[in-house]
């Protein structure tokens, strides 16, 4: 088993090495996912006892889950290299076979977004995945000469939070697909106190347990809102976390007991306040909070609609009650139903 590095004060300086660090290094580390993580290592196993290179693995869910943990701890598992990019780093299918001829046997070519990689970049892909090899077009016009390129058996990782984007010839073309859920407090909270072990930091249970009720199912945020509790509780000269420092710190960040933080609440609030509810479209909402139409499409009302407090409808995006409870707010008897002809641009 690999030995997990402490991440002391004198380390820990840089968020970006402290979430690094963090991560866990073998499956047997990993925490949550057990579907996942038994199919995963039913697949590896099975790999290295026919001394093989593993199946092409599809992992599929909302970001901070753990896909590109989990991309690298195949690599730790398997003992080869991993090459870590991009779909939208792949402008042109050149890119990709550059990538892919670069490979040396039994890599993991790790494909972050790959749902949003070009169209011949993709159709490039096919081929590498079924039959390791790529045709490099010599030329132009009626001159050009495809030369078949042999590429070293490799294994492609893709990662998507959005797998209904894929095209089916792509997704088809892998021989493992995992979906991840979304966390339960109980495993937030065994994420938190591991991480906490390695951040060399004393945190009581109600602390623990206070920050993974406000990290919305997500590991990624649970470790980010530990960070951040820390250093609300260093600057004011605290040698271990108490659930007063948690509670304080978080609603500094506005991040309120259901895990809702600025962006969420205030998408919630003019739903409510200047809309009286809803019905009202996406565009129209996004405007009212300041934001583009991506950003709460993609960011917010996910969250949002997934704990109950607002609902799309045909007409468009409503408070639910639980919504207007949240807020402190009682709906009208006239609240907008589920019914009617959509919006212009719901």
């Amino acid at each position: 088993m690999a030995q997990e590095r402490l991440v002391t004060p004198e380390n820990s300086g840089d968020d970006s090495a402290v979430e690094s660090a963090l991560r866990p290094k073998t499956l047997s580390d990993f925490i949550g996912q057990e579907r996942v993580r038994s199919q995963i290592d039913v697949l590896l196993t099975a790999a290295r006892k026919r001394n093989s290179t593993a199946d092409h693995i599809l992992l599929s869910g909302p970001p901070g889950l753990g896909k590109t943990t989990l991309a690298l701890i195949l690599a730790s598992e398997m003992q080869t290299p991993i090459r870590i990019t991009s779909g939208p780093a792949i402008t042109h299918a050149g890119d990709l076979a550059a990538i892919l001829s670069s490979l040396v046997e039994g890599e993991i070519l790790f494909l972050d977004e790959i749902h949003r990689l070009s169209r011949p970049a993709e159709e490039l892909l096919y081929l590498a995945m079924e039959d390791f090899r790529v045709d490099v077009v010599v030329g132009k016009g009626p001159g050009a000469t495809a030369i078949p390129l042999q590429l070293p058996r490799f294994t492609l990782v893709g990662a998507t939070t959005r797998a209904g984007l894929l095209p089916s010839p792509l997704r088809d073309r892998f021989g493992f697909t995992a979906h991840l859920d979304f966390y339960d407090e109980s495993e937030l909270q065994e994420v938190l106190r591991r991480s906490a072990a390695l951040l060399s930091l004393e945190i009581d249970a109600k602390a623990i347990a206070e920050i993974a009720g406000r990290s919305r199912g997500t590991p990624r945020i649970a470790n980010r809102l530990l960070r951040r509790v820390r250093d609300y509780a260093q600057v004011r000269g605290s040698d271990s976390l108490t659930h007063q420092d948690a509670m304080s710190a978080l609603e500094m960040y506005e991040v309120d007991e259901k895990g809702l933080d600025r962006l969420d609440r205030g998408v919630l609030v003019a739903l409510i306040e200047r809309f009286n509810g809803g019905p009202v479209g996406l565009s129209t909402l996004a405007i009212a909070v300041g934001e583009e139409v991506e950003t709460v499409e993609s960011v917010a009302e996910p969250f949002l609609v997934r704990n109950g407090f607002i609902a799309r409808t045909p007409r468009g995006r409503i408070a639910t009650p639980m919504g207007w409870a949240h807020v402190g707010r009682t709906p009208p008897a006239n609240a907008a139903t589920l019914f009617d002809t959509p919006a212009p641009d719901a």
